[in-house]
């Protein structure tokens, strides 16, 4: 059992189960984004008062994880506490299996980010290796839910499979799940013309309306990868976001008048369509939760720089009206739109030229989406 801190928040990931938070109240799936369908799997989970939106005192969901000291423990009673769990794979099932390491939309600090502002207690790694992968679907449910976890509910997506060959199905599951007494939800999938939390007249860019396709994070990083930002918020039910830490750069920008923050990005962080961005950026120095955090306007350049003959993918912001050193801090960059793809220009000259039409651009964007 390895146990990380990350944001004042404890993620207990199991190489055992030794020292869960049991009974358990388990979503089941991969939850790579987090995404409007993944939260509908993760609320019937949900202690009721964070199903109805309440977040008591604290107001953003309390610490995910914080295990109680052992002298804390919640007393036992008739209504013993059930922990409402996330129980997901590591590394990804796709990764394992083709030996290719897989870039993620929320790397582990994002994913225990969004599911501590959801409400969620613990989130469960399983490490997915060949003994895992071998389990049948009846091995699954009575060793790692029944014995492991001690699950007293389970919620699925109607297209969730698990065990051997993937020969268990949600249906399956809930047969199976209920020789132990243990009841399961299968959650409809989420599509983008029914879904109730976007507009009516909001379809995805570059899927036809007509195929109602849905929501999911194979078609969100195919929103991403063409640019089509406005769909991956949609879908996503936030801005698309990169956390990085400001290091040294080549300092170009400032030769030309547009200063830029080099951002570090974690080496798994999936990255959209290269090119030019409208941004909002925070910084999160002093608060892990970017609405909290104080917002900058920016642009943000996804790419390899091929005016000054650069051949590393990098991420360089621009923030307007902004003078001060961001060396070391983390920012968070949430992406609003997507501008144009990155190109090479004959001279920095007319590099410089075009980006102040950029930044024109982008407060444009910018100052329409607050009105």
């Amino acid at each position: 059992m390895l146990n990380l801190s990350q944001n004042g928040c404890s993620v207990w990931v199991a190489s055992s189960m030794e020292g869960l938070l049991t009974p358990t109240a388990v979503a089941l799936g991969k939850f790579d984004g987090v995404h409007l369908g993944h939260q509908r799997v993760i609320q019937p989970v949900l202690q009721p008062a964070r199903r109805e939106g309440e977040r008591g005192e604290e107001g953003e969901g309390g610490n995910l994880l914080e295990r109680p000291p052992q002298s804390e423990k919640p007393p036992t009673s008739t209504h013993e506490h059930i922990y409402s769990t996330v129980v997901t794979f590591h590394p990804h099932p796709q990764e394992f299996f083709s030996g290719q390491p897989r870039t993620l939309l929320t790397p582990l600090d994002e994913k225990v980010e969004q599911l501590r502002s959801l409400g969620i207690e613990q989130l469960v790694l399983l490490p997915f290796d060949k003994e895992l992968s071998a389990l049948s679907p009846e091995e699954f449910v009575e060793k790692i839910l029944v014995q492991q976890l001690q699950c007293q509910q389970i919620s699925v997506g109607q297209d969730f499979c698990f065990g051997k060959h993937r020969t268990g199905t949600a249906e399956g599951l809930q047969l199976l799940a209920a020789k132990y007494h243990i009841p399961v939800t299968i959650v409809p999938l989420e599509t983008c013309a029914g879904n109730s939390n976007l507009p009516e007249d909001n379809t995805c860019d570059h899927v036809p309306a007509s195929d109602e396709p849905s929501i999911s994070t194979s078609l969100i990083r195919h929103t991403l990868e063409t640019g089509d930002i406005k769909s991956a918020n949609l879908l996503l039910g936030r801005a698309y976001t990169l956390y990085g830490i400001v290091i040294q750069g080549q300092k170009l920008g400032r030769t030309i008048g547009f200063p830029t923050a080099n951002l570090q990005l974690p080496k798994d962080k999936f990255l959209p369509r290269q090119g030019v961005y409208a941004v909002r950026v925070s910084t999160l120095n002093d608060t892990p939760n970017p609405v909290a955090a104080p917002t900058c306007l920016g642009v943000m350049n996804i790419g390899i720089r091929p005016t000054v003959n650069g051949t590393d993918p990098s991420v360089e912001v621009h923030l307007f009206d902004w003078n001060g050193d961001l060396y070391g801090k983390k920012l968070a960059v949430q992406l609003v739109q997507f501008l144009r793809p990155e190109q090479k220009f004959p001279d920095l000259e007319a590099l410089k030229t075009q980006i102040q039409l950029d930044c024109t651009v982008a407060r444009e964007v910018l100052s329409a989406e607050w009105e």
